[in-house]
């Protein structure tokens, strides 16, 4: 009797909220798993394309290379998105249907908000499927423990009313059910690891792209290249045609 203790067991001997139980579970995991590859390749791949247009990007001589190379190419980093708004902001001026909210503020205060609104976007796209991987990893041992206790009252139940109260009896169908707790250890520790992860990963990213936009300030205002953590050229700062001039105006990365 013994010897046939064990998962398959415990599956074939648990109820409908048992079956219920694995199944949140194993919907969990498999989530969970989903988030973690296809997060952890976008991540890649998008890392490897911002270290690639940045070096075109302060590889250019003007602002006017720099709007012809990103014609020529996708936007595929949040850099180059960034920066193909901060371009589309200083010529929005020109057009008359945009005169009026650009001269709101003034010119440096409306490409704040371009810059500031890139970036606002950039962060809720990279925050996608966190909520879910959290919620994961702190309610699964939960979910676990309370099968382990369904299980645990089904198993005395039946123990009960079958009137055998002996040590092997109750020992095999309670260690069965505590197979709920290690299955939701099973999906909760992974999910807080790569939900860590990837919020360190996060924070980084933002602010590479934060101290991106105050270049790309600088760029537009004052039309010299200022020293940034994105670019990794310490004390490299090279004349550019601007499109405009407007010192003084705080920032999207001051505000």
């Amino acid at each position: 009797m013994n010897e046939s203790l064990g998962f398959a067991h415990f599956l074939s001997q648990t109820d409908g909220v048992g079956r219920i139980v694995l199944s949140l579970l194993l919907a969990l995991s498999v989530a969970s798993w989903y988030l973690i590859l296809t997060k952890g390749l976008a991540n890649l791949l998008a890392g490897r394309r911002a270290a690639s247009f940045l070096r075109q990007f302060w590889a250019a001589g003007s602002l006017q290379d720099v709007s012809a190379m990103l014609a020529q190419r996708p936007l595929d980093s949040a850099f180059a998105e960034l920066a193909q708004q901060a371009l589309g902001a200083t010529g929005d001026g020109d057009q008359p249907g945009l005169q009026r909210l650009a001269a709101a503020g003034g010119p440096g205060e409306f490409l704040t908000r371009v810059l500031r609104n890139g970036i606002d976007q950039e962060a809720a796209r990279v925050e996608q499927g966190l909520t879910l991987m959290a919620s994961a990893g702190s309610a699964s041992p939960y979910i676990g423990l309370f099968g382990t206790v369904w299980g645990i009252y089904h198993a005395l139940v039946q123990i009960g009313m079958s009137g055998q109260g002996t040590l092997d009896k109750v020992a095999g169908p309670v260690g069965e059910a505590l197979i709920m707790t290690a299955l939701g250890l099973a999906v909760a520790i992974p999910a807080v690891l790569a939900y860590n992860a990837f919020n360190r990963r996060n924070r980084i990213w933002l602010a590479k792209l934060d101290a991106f936009a105050h270049d790309l300030y600088v760029l537009m205002t004052v039309g010299t290249k200022s020293n940034s953590s994105a670019n990794g050229a310490a004390g490299e700062v090279r004349p550019v045609r601007p499109t405009g001039h407007t010192p003084g105006v705080r920032t999207a990365a001051q505000r």
